[in-house]
């Protein structure tokens, strides 16, 4: 196992896309473990999904009351981000901002390069020109495209994407990898695997399903409920997150006397894919006991198995060896664990 080199305690860390999903749980997490941390959250609160949920998260954050501060702004915004770490000057970064969804950047392409190009740019431009311990970004599963072999490992060549947003993530981590190499900035890029669980994103499919069948209408299963997903619950997410932001790449020479690149990513996944159609079985079933559906709920009236969507694949499943060997970690939470921590939440915000 590695040892930390990065102490979090008493440092200022920089979260964007605090308002996020991961970021908003990864920003309670860090006040919860380490002491007079301070940190400063970015998010643009762009209305992709319900803007409601993001307020809901940050108003989390807030009961906490611990040395927060919040800016609503884009990192596509160079000035705000140079601001930023001129202002608070951040020890350590972690780059949860992006436009997600595979399907949606194939209609509205202009938001991934904004945010998940010109943003991560201004990121590693503030980084290169301030002191910064440690920057760990989002990258993303769909970087593996329609990679034949599973489970899918960071030594596989990642080549051949098959949508705008799996593209724009790669780009990610070919832009840190060169900032790395250039300017000696430690970096880690981290595969996250179908992220699932309370106050989650909408525009996911588990949540979009529940939504559909609390209101009585039919859901769609793509490659007629021949897809295998690695679910990985956002505990685990966040754990993963917290234990390598504690590590940076050591910075090191080579032969020729020229920095090697302080450069890693890591697979972020359950390690175990699901088959659709187990999953929907399982949330169904958990949706009832949530009392978010009747218990007489007709399911097989309420589903539709339909042909594979432009842009998606048939299966996601992730080697988390060397994050076990670096870290001592392995996501581990149960589907069905997962699943009903997600439906009791349903059913506390949205049927009472």
């Amino acid at each position: 196992m590695l040892e930390y080199n990065v102490n979090l305690k008493g440092k200022t860390v920089l979260v964007t896309g605090a308002a996020g999903f991961i970021g908003s749980n990864l920003v309670k997490r860090l006040f919860d473990e380490f002491e007079n941390i301070k940190i400063i959250g970015i998010d643009s609160m762009t209305d992709y999904y319900d803007v409601n949920i993001k307020k809901e998260r940050l108003s989390h954050i807030q009961t906490l009351n611990r040395d927060w501060t919040f800016i609503e702004d884009s990192i596509a915004n160079r000035d705000a981000v140079e601001n930023i770490f001129t202002t608070y000057k951040p020890a350590v970064v972690v780059n949860l901002a992006a436009q997600a969804g595979v399907r949606y950047s194939i209609t509205n392409p202009d938001s991934y390069i904004m945010s998940n190009m010109f943003g991560f740019y201004n990121l590693l431009e503030a980084c290169r020109h301030h002191e910064v311990e440690h920057l760990v970004y989002a990258s993303s599963s769909s970087v593996y495209g329609s990679n034949k072999k599973v489970p899918y490992s960071t030594e596989d060549k990642v080549d051949n994407p098959v949508s705008l947003y799996a593209a724009t993530k790669k780009s990610n981590e070919l832009m840190a990898h060169a900032y790395s190499k250039l300017y000696n900035i430690p970096s880690t890029g981290l595969r996250f695997f179908t992220v699932y669980g309370p106050v989650g994103r909408p525009d996911m499919a588990y949540f979009g399903f529940t939504n559909k069948l609390h209101e009585g209408k039919t859901i769609e299963i793509f490659n007629y409920g021949n897809c295998k997903r690695d679910f990985t619950y956002i505990d685990d997410i966040v754990e993963g997150v917290v234990r390598v932001m504690q590590h940076a790449p050591e910075k090191q020479n080579g032969e020729d006397g020229l920095p090697i690149p302080p450069y890693k990513v890591y697979n972020i996944g359950n390690n175990q894919p699901e088959n659709l159609l187990d999953f929907v079985q399982i949330l169904q079933e958990e949706l009832i006991n949530a009392g978010v559906l009747p218990e007489d709920y007709d399911f097989e009236a309420h589903k539709k198995l339909v042909p594979m969507q432009p842009g998606d694949v048939p299966v996601t499943y992730a080697d988390t060896t060397p994050l076990e060997e670096d870290f001592g970690f392995k996501p581990s939470t149960s589907l069905r664990d997962g699943l009903k921590s997600f439906a009791q939440w349903y059913a506390e915000y949205y049927c009472k």
